[in-house]
């Protein structure tokens, strides 16, 4: 059984889901909502107390002020203000994408909060040694979102990120990537997509982990990747991170998006991963 909330926070009102019983696992991402991990969240909920939500001015989560961007930082803080809710000192918290550069801003600015974070694909572009072109990438998918519209930014966001196209990235969904729904958009997915390009892209891909921060942290912070994401641009962004952090990545199922397209197995990686 899922039970649904709302949270206020400065400046927004923050849907959330929680599931199961055991110990306390919020699962995060960004800009994927809380509908999108779904199916991983049910099969962790037998053995955890899984807490899902939809960011700041995504889906169910509005914002007072629609000019503000969604930055790591502010939505850091917002899963702070969430625990609270929870009444939880700390948690255990599973990020993936956008979603995990949130995590490691949560360990950064609350570093008590955590137990253990697993990152599941940062795209930390800032530490790859041609940073300066994938800011340029990133400066000429929101021109063009503002110029052409999102068709046109999603082709360059997904070529980008080194997704074919033709077969979408393998899991379902463009492996997880932040991507427009096969078929006809609804008005809510055409909302989230022009949040994503106008106010959350930019702010998400320029994030520098602050490394030192990340090692003093009593929080375990583990990088994730998918055995299949090779090509992908965050499988390169998470190599660079653990790099940093001198600790292994552990590698899960599938590629950007294992988690949607075999949530089972995806699970059970994450289990013995948190179990450390």
């Amino acid at each position: 059984m899922t039970a649904t909330h709302t949270l206020d926070v400065p400046g927004a009102h923050l849907h959330y889901e929680v599931r199961g019983a055991g110990p306390l696992l919020l699962v995060v991402g960004s800009p994927m909502d809380a509908g999108a991990f779904a199916p991983l969240a049910d099969v962790l909920a037998g053995d955890h107390t899984v807490v899902t939500h939809d960011p700041r001015g995504i889906s169910g989560s509005t914002h007072d002020d629609p000019d503000q961007d969604s930055t790591p930082e502010l939505r850091a803080d917002d899963m702070a203000a969430l625990l609270d809710a929870l009444g939880a000192d700390s948690a255990d918290v599973f990020g993936s994408s956008g979603g995990a550069v949130t995590g490691l801003a949560l360990v950064a600015r609350h570093p008590d909060r955590v137990g253990t974070l697993v990152a599941h694909e940062p795209p930390v572009m800032e530490l790859l040694p041609d940073a300066a072109e994938q800011r340029a990438m990133t400066d000429d998918i929101v021109e063009t979102f503002h110029r052409e519209g999102q068709g046109a930014a999603w082709m360059k966001f997904m070529a980008g990120a080194g997704f074919d196209s033709g077969d979408g990235g393998g899991d379902g969904d463009c492996g997880g990537a932040p991507t427009p729904p096969p078929g006809e958009p609804s008005l809510q997915d055409i909302a989230n997509g022009a949040r994503f390009f106008g106010h959350e892209l930019r702010g998400t891909a320029r994030y520098v982990p602050d490394i030192a921060a990340l090692k003093a942290a009593p929080a375990r912070v583990v990088v994730g990747v998918g055995a299949a994401s090779g090509g992908l641009l965050t499988y390169r962004t998470s190599i660079a991170l653990a790099e940093l952090l001198g600790t292994p990545p552990v590698e899960f199922p599938g590629d950007h998006g294992g988690f949607l397209g075999r949530p089972e197995e995806f699970a059970e990686v994450l289990r013995r991963t948190l179990a450390g």
